[in-house]
């Protein structure tokens, strides 16, 4: 049986590495690059907001939704990272907490072009240029680098990512962890590809892989609450192309990318954002970088 989500969250400081201050996870490409909306700033206001239903801010993530990113598996609670920043955007264009209603809409689907029943989805999708053709993005909330996770007992210890090449490694289906496994590590043997993050982990305890790939937060979740054992081997950014960003995602054309842009650049400075990350994300552990 694959292994539930912990519902317990860990309060992980920053992790000095490859973690930007700016802020797993989603398919990877050259560009960072959003897709521009059309509302102005006198128009950010919950009576002048294109909204899915009036008064109302419709957003959407995944099932089950994943620690560190949300908690308890309850993205309404304002616990865990893309919740809180959720709650501290919808604050600022003028929502209380009664006023946002969340909604499932799975991981692969969020991109895919036509109309969408939120008004944005906040689930680690990484914004791309082919995904812009199709939906809109706010500014990026987070800036992510990749992870490999083993077991201690395996005695891993890979100096680069070429020293991965030899092991069976696997990834989510549709996350950027996949894509930069592929198109990056290269490695000998096809990845293992997963259907979620569950299944991976499970198929590590099992030892069908070496090591799974997930984006760093994730990976420090696992180890130190889902699977005893384990370790974060090491951490990597793409080897090309820009730092991969996580954004909040729209239909095409909806009209409230500016008003998110906005939104989020007072959540960052304020310092809000920094202290969302600092309680949700952050960690003491130094994790090797693998070039």
């Amino acid at each position: 049986m694959p292994l539930k989500p912990a519902l317990k969250p860990l309060a992980l400081a920053a992790v000095p590495l490859l973690l930007a201050t700016t802020l797993g996870c989603s398919p990877k490409d050259d560009d960072v690059t959003a897709s521009s909306g059309s509302s102005g700033a006198a128009s950010c206001t919950p009576d002048k907001l294109p909204l899915k239903t009036k008064g109302q801010l419709t957003v959407a993530t995944d099932s089950p939704a994943y620690d560190p990113w949300f908690a308890d598996n309850k993205p309404s609670n304002g616990k865990g990272y893309e919740s809180a920043v959720a709650y501290a955007v919808a604050k600022e264009l003028g929502f209380d907490a009664s006023q946002v209603k969340w909604v499932v809409e799975p991981f692969n689907n969020s991109y895919a072009p036509g109309d969408k029943k939120f008004d944005f989805d906040i689930n680690q999708i990484s914004i791309t240029p082919q995904r812009a053709q199709k939906v809109d993005f706010s500014d990026g909330y987070y800036t992510a680098a990749q992870a490999v996770i083993a077991l201690k007992k395996d005695h891993l210890q890979p100096g680069s990512l070429a020293d991965l090449k030899g092991l069976k490694l696997g990834a989510q289906t549709g996350t950027t962890s996949l894509t930069v496994l592929r198109d990056d590590i290269k490695p000998t043997t096809q990845p293992t590809v997963f259907v979620n993050t569950n299944v991976a982990k499970q198929a590590l305890l099992n030892g069908q892989v070496d090591a799974i790939i997930a984006d760093l937060p994730t990976a420090l979740y696992i180890t130190a609450a889902e699977i005893p054992g384990s370790t974060v081997v090491g951490q990597f950014t793409q080897v090309s192309g820009e730092p991969e960003q996580f954004g909040m995602l729209m239909q095409k054309g909806s009209g409230l990318k500016t008003c998110l842009d906005q939104a989020l650049a007072k959540v960052k400075s304020s310092g809000e954002l920094a202290a969302i990350e600092k309680k949700w994300l952050s960690t003491n552990i130094s994790v090797p970088v693998l070039k």
